[in-house]
């Protein structure tokens, strides 16, 4: 991808969430799933990265890059995205998810 991004940009997704203590492991483990399926199977899923936080290793930031905003609504149809779902409830903090959506500006990557 150009560095400056032409024309109709992909969108970004940061998810900044806390994990539940204790369920670090089974956090990584359900999320793993998730970002490997969006990868391999998902045309419109351009980059999901999983980031934990330096301070905090119950806090991380999750970083999707989707080829536009119908590739993201897909992307929260597919099985592997509502199983995550599930998982989820059991393992982060609730009410702790923010998510930030955005057009992508720039991409040197």
């Amino acid at each position: 991808m150009p560095a400056s991004v032409p024309g109709p940009a992909p969108v970004a997704l940061v998810v900044s969430l806390r994990v539940l203590p204790g369920r670090r492991e089974d956090f990584l483990a359900g999320i793993s799933l998730n970002a490997s399926a969006a990868v391999r199977e998902e045309p419109g899923c351009l980059r999901f990265d999983v980031v934990q936080d330096g301070a905090d290793p119950d806090v991380f930031r999750v970083y999707e890059v989707f080829a536009d905003r119908e590739a993201l609504l897909a992307h929260r149809g597919t099985a592997h995205f509502l199983a995550w779902q599930r998982r989820k409830a059991e393992v982060v903090v609730p009410g702790s998810q923010v998510d930030h959506l955005g057009s992508l500006a720039v991409s040197e990557g």
